[in-house]
């Protein structure tokens, strides 16, 4: 195996815990931290690379499906404007009759259900319902 100089290390030992959360959605265990410090330094590097190849695979795939779910969202919007709604308020409206909003928390919340909260379609689409949403008052009795 060719030795890199140590100018050509790129990982850091403070970020591993980081990485592999934005990789995996969890925490590496104490028992692969523990293990990791035993590692070479370019054991820890190709670990470091192979972590931020699948990072930027994991983040391709989650942009690709935004696009599917945002394409889902308007073709369904087209039908129920078909179906009788007659304009996209109204399909709106009828898309989220079920939904109880008291905020707009609320709001975003089903439109995060929908997958496409952080796609810019997401938050314009949370806009247009927070404008035409009724909202109920809490009771907290």
């Amino acid at each position: 195996m060719k030795r890199r100089n140590t100018m050509e290390f790129t990982y850091s030992d403070d970020l591993w815990s980081d990485l592999h959360k934005d990789v995996h959605g969890f925490r590496p265990s104490e028992i692969f931290m523990k293990n990791l410090l035993a590692f070479d330094d370019e054991t820890k590097q190709n670990l470091w690379d192979a972590l931020c190849e699948q990072l930027e695979e994991n983040t391709k795939a989650k942009k690709a499906a935004e696009v599917v779910a945002v394409e889902k969202f308007e073709a369904r919007i087209q039908d129920i404007i078909k179906l009788g709604a007659g304009n996209r308020t109204n399909a709106l409206l009828w898309m989220s009759g079920t939904e109880t909003f008291y905020h707009i928390q609320d709001v975003e919340h089903f439109v995060w259900e929908q997958g496409i909260l952080f796609t810019n379609y997401g938050k314009q689409l949370v806009k247009d319902l927070a404008a035409i949403v009724d909202y109920k008052e809490y009771d907290y009795a």
